[in-house]
């Protein structure tokens, strides 16, 4: 198979009556449209793409729909790249993605979207047509622009003749251009990650999570995103049901489905133990004392069966003898806890399970790392979870954790076909290369990965492409180390990027920039990696604020000169200043000291974010309790 036209036209033979993909009804029943269906929409679709030639751009800003799926497809059948993103897209991302992409059509969701786009339609130099999936869209209610529009509806069925298909799948290869996401660049300008068809058929290939055509899936996260969009290939590949769903709706539509897997972020998994937390500090005295005993008794489980398995988080090989007396220890464990465990999984546990439907037999977290206490508790209780780590620039899977080898504080083994090396950062000596058959266990490193799956490159963007990719390896910039286990475990980051636990990149170097226009703010670093939101590690300008005290530990101390700092960054970081929602500074440090080279600061006066991070490890803490 050479190309995901082939593939998707596969499904329909392979799966003709299966449900593909199933929409809530205003009935609360879901109803679900087969792969033939699927199939024969977006064959449809590609033909009412008029005016294309292979390898051309189209742009798709849209959420979580089946007529996404459908003009995805049909994108693909036309022998077009997508540019995906969502509805919330802003008018200067729009402007910056359309006419760097050179996109000749842009489909867009409904009429709001529409609007963000009219408001900028002078500045757009290579877009043609817009088309909107929302069939009851009427363009006589637009009074004037310069493109032509369509809705849903009009496109089915208009244009070329579905001959034309099969000559497109032989002229498409490979290395062609399957998608161009675009992403968060470190000065603010998005970057255009390409993707090939070879990228993503690699994935499919190696994956070794199985489903089944009896399987479930929820749809919940964003599918612009390659990590919705790859879980979502994967269930295609083997005949599974996805349903779509939202924030909203989800606790309903987690009882109506009952999903027996899903992509997932780490903030529904936080959202989820907070609930159960909040629902058990509620509960009487008896029912919080029986769900401590059957956590404790379901700890005590997994904890010894994970050794007894040999998926215990082990950093470094251990001698015979102390893996003997450890088997030991935890088959005497298992043991005498075994049956008050299964007693109080059936009075307590199993209704726990009940919140997501009571069949989940898994779900794929990723977007972000996964807090070690919310990990270890949902495997504890029955619900696995499966960390995986990648990022957009590797389609996205580097490693995933799976059934098999489920070891709870690691993202698991790598992925098929990728190779990796840890490099100090520090000294550039690699101490792990998987290619050449060097390890070294438990030392932490520089991430760099080689693999099928790694983009092309940036598009547009030889000097970006230049800085992370380098004879076929690309530098993550993430910081991690290999278990004796072989599993792989992130530790850090040596770029700037932060990525918050419901998995949105921020850029922090626009925020502190725009914080330092403050008089009140001398220095400044947004913190906030695998966290629910933004916080800011503020120095305040002694001089602006000298009515407050003579040197900085007073003015630190001061708490009008907190709330004045806070106003501040309210005020530059906010909508109207062109941040969105999750770019914003929720609370703040203020430090009574300033960083210094040599210490927090390079020659170039640029941040040491590690060592900052390290030195007020314990302030960054409090910022979030």
């Amino acid at each position: 198979m050479q190309n995901l036209l082939e593939f998707y036209l596969g499904l329909k033979d392979k799966y003709p009556n299966q449900p593909a993909f199933a929409t809530k009804q205003p009935n609360k029943t879901f109803s679900a449209k087969t792969y033939a269906e699927l199939i024969d929409d977006a064959i449809a679709f590609s033909e009412g793409l008029k005016g294309v030639e292979t390898g051309d751009r189209i742009a798709l800003f849209a959420d979580n729909c089946y007529p996404w799926m459908v003009a995805n497809i049909g994108i693909c059948f036309a022998g077009c790249a997508d540019v995906p993103r969502a509805s919330d897209v802003t008018e200067q991302d729009i402007e910056y993605i359309l006419n760097h992409s050179e996109a000749k059509i842009l489909i867009v969701e409904n009429q709001t979207v529409l609007k963000k786009i009219l408001n900028v339609e002078s500045k757009l130099v290579s877009l043609r047509e817009i088309i909107v999936l929302d069939p009851s869209f009427q363009k006589d209610s637009i009074k004037s622009t310069r493109f032509p529009l369509r809705n849903y509806t009009e496109v089915m069925g208009n244009g070329r003749s579905p001959q034309n298909l099969q000559k497109r799948i032989s002229q498409v290869k490979g290395t062609d251009l399957y998608t161009l996401i675009y992403t968060s660049g470190t000065t603010g300008a998005p970057k255009g990650v390409m993707l090939t068809h070879s990228n993503i058929l690699s994935q499919v290939e190696y994956m070794p999570i199985r489903l089944a055509k009896e399987d479930r899936a929820l749809s919940i996260l964003p599918i612009w995103h390659i990590f919705e969009r790859m879980f979502e290939i994967f269930s295609m590949a083997n005949g599974t049901c996805t349903y779509y769903t939202n924030v909203r709706s989800l606790k309903e539509d987690l009882a109506l489905v009952k999903p027996t897997f899903m992509a997932s972020a780490p903030r529904l998994w936080e959202s989820i133990y907070g609930g159960i937390e909040g629902n058990i500090l509620k509960a009487s005295s008896i029912k919080r004392l029986m769900f401590q005993v059957a956590t404790f008794l379901a700890k005590t489980q997994f904890r010894s069966l994970q050794v007894l398995k040999g998926m215990d988080l082990r950093l470094t090989p251990r001698s015979f003898p102390e893996r003997v007396f450890s088997f030991i220890g935890n088959f005497f464990l298992f043991l005498i806890s075994l049956f008050p465990y299964l007693l109080f999984d059936s009075l307590v546990l199993s209704k726990i399970r009940q919140a997501t439907g009571g069949k989940l037999r898994g779900s794929v977290s990723g977007g972000g790392a996964l807090p070690f206490h919310v990990d270890e508790f949902f495997n504890t209780i029955g619900i696995p979870v499966l960390e995986g780590y990648g990022m957009t620039e590797t389609s996205p899977v580097i490693a995933v954790r799976t059934f098999d080898n489920l070891v709870a504080g690691t993202v698991g083994p790598l992925y098929g076909g990728t190779d990796i090396k840890l490099v100090d950062w520090k000294t550039g000596e690699v101490f792990l290369d998987t290619t050449k058959g060097i390890i070294q266990y438990g030392r932490k490193g520089e991430i760099h990965v080689k693999g099928p799956q790694v983009m092309q490159g940036y598009f547009k963007n030889q000097d970006a492409t230049a800085k992370v990719m380098s004879d076929g390896w690309m530098n993550t910039g993430d910081i991690g180390l290999y278990t004796a286990n072989e599993c792989l475990k992130i530790v850090g980051r040596t770029k700037e990027t932060i990525v918050l636990l419901g998995g949105e990149n921020v850029e922090p170097v626009p925020i502190e920039a725009k914080l330092l226009e403050s008089e009140y703010i001398d220095q400044c670093m947004v913190v906030g990696q695998d966290r629910k939101f933004l916080s800011a590690l503020i120095v305040p300008n002694l001089q602006a604020l000298s009515e407050y005290g003579v040197d900085l530990p007073q003015i630190a101390a001061t708490p009008k000169v907190k709330e004045k700092i806070e106003n501040e960054v309210r005020a530059k970081i906010n909508a109207q200043t062109g941040f969105k929602s999750f770019e914003r500074v929720v609370s703040v440090a203020v430090l009574p000291k300033p960083f210094e080279v040599g210490d927090e600061l390079t020659a170039k006066l640029s941040l040491k974010r590690h060592v900052i991070s390290e030195k007020y490890e314990s302030k960054i803490e409090e910022l979030y309790r």
